[in-house]
Formats: C-alpha cells, structure tokens, sequence
C-alpha cells in the first residue's frame, strides 16, 4: 500500500481489516476478484491469512465451519455479483444451523449505482432472507464501524450469519483516520449468555428431581455455548440417560454410562420427562410428534422464537444451555439424592433397548460381502476415529448410515451441514477444521454425489498442505432420492436424475497431488484408513459400497411417507 502516513489517511479496505483484526478474525477465505483487493492489502497489514479457494460456495462453508470449530464467527471475502451468488448456499447453510459468520461482498461503484455496472446485483435483497443482518456500507468511514455491527447483530437470539456488502469506490477511498470510528476490540457488544428464568430453572429442577424415567437430548447448542462441562455435570448428578445429536454429538465420550444413541425412540415413546436442549422441533425430531403425548416436555433454547414451535411444551427456557443446564444441576443438588438412585431399572432398560438394535444390525456391521455393506464401512471408520479424530459427514444416504454408527469421542468432533441438508460441505469443513486445528486429525466421509459437488476444492488442501482422511462411500448413485422414487413410483422408474458414472476418486486425489486408494473388499478398510494417515498427506480412499443397501433414516424420511 502507497505510504498515506503524511496525511494519516486511510482507505475503506484497510478500515475492513482492522475491524476483523478487533474480531479476533485470523484468517478470510475468499476467490478473488477486482472489487475486494484493497481488504486483502489490508489483511496482509494486520496479520490476517487470506485463504484462497476455487469457489465462493467453499469460502462460505469454510467459514461456517471455523465458526464452529473455534467458537469464534467466521469470515468469507467474495466479489460482487456471480460471487456473492455463488456464496449463497453457504450463507444459507450457516443461517439453519445458527453458525456465527460474516460474508462480505463486492458491490459496484455509488457513483455507478443502477447504470449497469460490472456484476452489479440487489445482493442486500438476495441476503436478506438467509441473515440476521444484512446492509451497505454508505460511507468508507463508517466501514469499520458497519463490520463490528454486523458481527454483533450475529449474536442476537441464537448465531447467524450478516452480510455486508462494499461498493467499490467506497472500498477504495481514503479519509482521515481520525474521522473513521474504529471499534475497539471486546468494547462493542454485550455478553449475550443468560441464565434463563430462575423460576423456570427450580421448576425444572423439580420435575427432574421426582421424574422416573427422565431424557434428555443435548442438541447443537450444547457445544455452540461451549456448555459441554455444564451438561456432563447434570447427567451424572441426576443419573439421566443422554442422547446427542448435530453438533452435541461426543459431549459424552462412547462407553459412558450415560451416553445413549440407539434406544432414543424408546426412550422417548416411554420417558415421563423429556428435556430438549438447543435442538427444533423440526423434520429431525418429527416436528415434535416423536415425543410420547403423555411425556413433561421442557425445551431449553438461545431463541425465544424455537421454544414451542410446532409442539406444545410444559415448560420454556430461553438462555445459554451451558449456564442453564448448571443453574439445574445447582437447584436440584441435595434433594433426594437428586432422584439418582431409583433411575438404575430406567437405564437398565434402556441399555437392553441399545443392545438389542446392535444386535440387530451386526450382520451387517461384519458383513464381507462386496460390494461393501454401508453398515461394514462405517464400522470400520468408527473403529479407526481417536479421541483427537474431527468427524466430518457430507453425503445423504452413506451419511444416515454414519449418524447410526459412528461416535465422536470428544466434545465437537463431529461436523455435518445441519438441518439445511447441503450437500457439499465436506471439503470446505475439512480446509476450516485443518486450518483452525492443525493438531487435530480430520477424517471426512463424502457421498460420492456430494464430494462431486466441491470436490475441485481438494486441490486446496493439497495447496496449503492440510492432511486429512477422506473417504468416498461410492454407489456411483444418488441413493436417497433413489429410494424416494422407488418408493413412490416402482423400481422400473427408479433409475430417473439420480445415476453417477463409476467415477475413480482415488485416482482424482492422486492427479492433484494427495494420496489414493481403491477398495473393493471390506477386509482393506482398516489398513487402507491407516495408510492414509501416515500419508501425511490430503487423501481419498474411494469404497465401492453396495448402491441397493438404504440405511434406515433414508426409508424413514417423512417426505416419502
């Protein structure tokens, strides 16, 4: 940048800059283009790494999954018009599953504005929808000033994301620094975690206290407030059985005496308390139909708005699920013996409802049939993950079969796109949490269909050398709008849109310069997952898996009933 110091000026890009730097922001993911540049020059000056991929929609699902791998937001850098449409669908994504991130795009010139400049889109209009905020930056010296809002109007309620958009000229601009409002870092916004009603919190201590057979689902919310310890502490205070999904996923280590995953429906058909945390009731949960009608259903949850949508509930809370869950805990503690003892034969039951579905579907799990059993590979990368193993799942049906099986052994460690249910957030997650990470492993399981759709992107990884273990569960078929359409209209239309060709994803990853493999028998799982590890470097291993084996979520899916 030319040396402004004499007249202490400053340009919009470089105001950009210093408002992430305020954010704690320490890497933009972005494709370039002509209308950002100044907010790269900026980002060299203040220590920001500039990540740059080979599509917008992988810039944005990178920074939707370093929002959740940090627990700080995120931020993509796009150019104005076809990039910041092709940002869209990660916008989108980070928007459904409440991940803080901020998009900045590209605009056109003021002085250019509805004349038909270069890439000149209503992209305000088009964000609207999908953020929490989403605005113009008027002016290059409120551009600093416009940043930090936005990130803050990212907090309000549950996460999402805002987007800014930056018209060129106002970009490029220099005014006097001492007329630019710069926020100062940790001075512009509030805390936003909340405790809840302390009434509603002893009420809930209560029914936990006298209930018999409680539950609890510990949603995404559990690890978006970091409340893992918090909830942890109340499961083993009262002896409630657990079940996870999304994101709260590992809050309980495989093996511990509360953590259940098989038995959920049981238990929710016969518990007489249920408590919701940080997950809708929405497609995943039924719309809240899956809970027994004769349960005391309580919803905790960071958005007013969630609590009691689409079911009725006994009991809402609005607050931070980590400062709740303890707050519970604290106001049942000494009472009954929190009503442990008497939960044994609760458990007990519920055990023997998990062991009988493991019973059930260990066939398959040891299936040496070829083509491989969906059940047999995802056993094998169960088997393989380590407590420090990110697990990663973008696909459809292999991915169903995953959400079965495989148990992340930490808090965080699992990573899918949420309830938007995109396809094509594996690499883009993989390039956050190896960025974010790079002590942790990072092990992705794509749908052939889905790894296609960003796939380009592993090129990155090889670029900015971020090793991780994928692997391509390939039926070289859309399998879960498949079965829809077997289902619907007979297996001789089934083959209609959803046909891949037999593609060789190992050997795409070799041509790029990663590690490859083919695997045809079940028995070369394991030793071709290890190999990948020690590889050291990105890699595939491409699974022939059998294209008419459906996992159960997919024959169960409430849009073909």
């Amino acid at each position: 940048m030319p040396d402004d110091t004499s007249q202490n000026l400053i340009s919009g890009g470089h105001l950009v800059a210093k408002a992430l730097k305020a954010e704690g922001v320490e890497v933009i993911y972005t494709l370039c283009g002509g209308h950002i540049i100044d907010i790269y020059d900026g980002c060299v000056d203040e220590g920001i790494e500039v990540v740059d991929v080979r599509h917008e929609q992988v810039a944005a699902h990178a920074a939707d999954g370093y929002a959740r791998v940090t627990g700080k937001p995120g931020c993509a850098v796009v150019t104005a018009g076809p990039g910041t449409t092709d940002a869209v669908t990660g916008v989108a994504n980070a928007f459904r599953a409440e991940s803080p991130m901020l998009l900045i795009g590209g605009q056109g010139a003021h002085t250019q504005h509805k004349m038909g400049s270069l890439q000149d889109l209503p992209h305000v209009d088009m964000m609207t929808p999908i953020t929490k905020f989403a605005a113009t930056v008027p002016d290059t010296a409120r551009a600093a000033d416009m940043v930090s809002m936005a990130f803050r109007e990212c907090y309000h309620g549950a996460p999402g994301p805002s987007f800014l958009e930056i018209p060129r000229d106002v970009l490029d601009a220099k005014v006097p620094a001492d007329k630019a409002r710069v926020p100062r870092a940790g001075h512009y916004r509030a805390s936003t975690r909340s405790a809840g009603d302390p009434e509603a919190i002893e009420k809930l201590a209560d029914l936990l206290v006298h209930a018999e057979k409680p539950a609890v689902l510990l949603g995404s919310q559990v690890w978006t407030t970091r409340g893992t310890q918090s909830a942890i502490g109340l499961v083993r205070a009262l002896n409630i059985p657990a079940y996870m999904n999304g994101a709260g996923r590992g809050t309980l280590p495989p093996g511990d005496p509360h953590h259940f995953q098989l038995s959920r429906r049981y238990a929710f058909s016969n518990a007489d308390v249920i408590v919701v945390v940080g997950t809708p009731f929405d497609f995943r949960m039924g719309y809240g139909k899956r809970l027994s009608p004769d349960a005391t259903v309580v919803q905790i949850d960071l958005d007013y708005r969630t609590v009691g949508k689409n079911r009725d509930v006994d009991l809402g809370i609005v607050g931070d699920a980590g400062l709740v869950l303890k707050s519970v805990t604290e106001a049942a503690s000494g009472r009954l013996n929190g009503g442990a003892s008497k939960r044994k034969e609760w458990l007990d039951e519920l055990r023997a409802a998990e062991q009988a579905a493991i019973q059930k579907r260990l066939p398959s799990l040891r299936s040496d049939a070829s083509p491989i059993h969906p059940y047999r590979l995802v056993s094998e990368i169960n088997d393989f993950l380590t407590e420090d193993s990110v697990y990663i799942g973008d696909g459809g049906d292999i991915v169903t079969f995953s959400g079965q099986v495989v148990q992340p052994k930490s808090p965080g460690h699992w990573m899918d796109p949420g309830p938007l249910g995109t396809l094509g957030v594996g690499v883009p997650f993989v390039l956050a949490a190896k960025k974010a990470r790079p002590d942790k492993e990072v092990v992705a399981l794509f749908g052939d269909g889905a790894f296609s759709l960003t796939g380009w992107d592993f090129e990155t990884l090889v670029r900015y050398d971020l090793p991780f273990v994928g692997i391509v569960g390939n039926n070289s078929s859309m399998n879960q709008i498949r079965y829809g359409q077997a289902a619907k209209y007979g297996k001789e239309r089934e083959r209609v849109g959803n046909t891949l060709g037999d593609v060789r994803y190992d050997e795409f990853a070799r041509m790029l310069g990663g590690h490859g493999e083919e695997v045809r028998d079940p028995a070369d799982i394991g030793p071709a997952l290890r190999r990948a590890r020690e590889s050291g470097k990105p890699s595939l291993i491409n699974v022939w898996v059998d294209p008419d084996a459906y996992a159960p979520g997919t024959m169960n899916q409430t849009m073909y009933k």
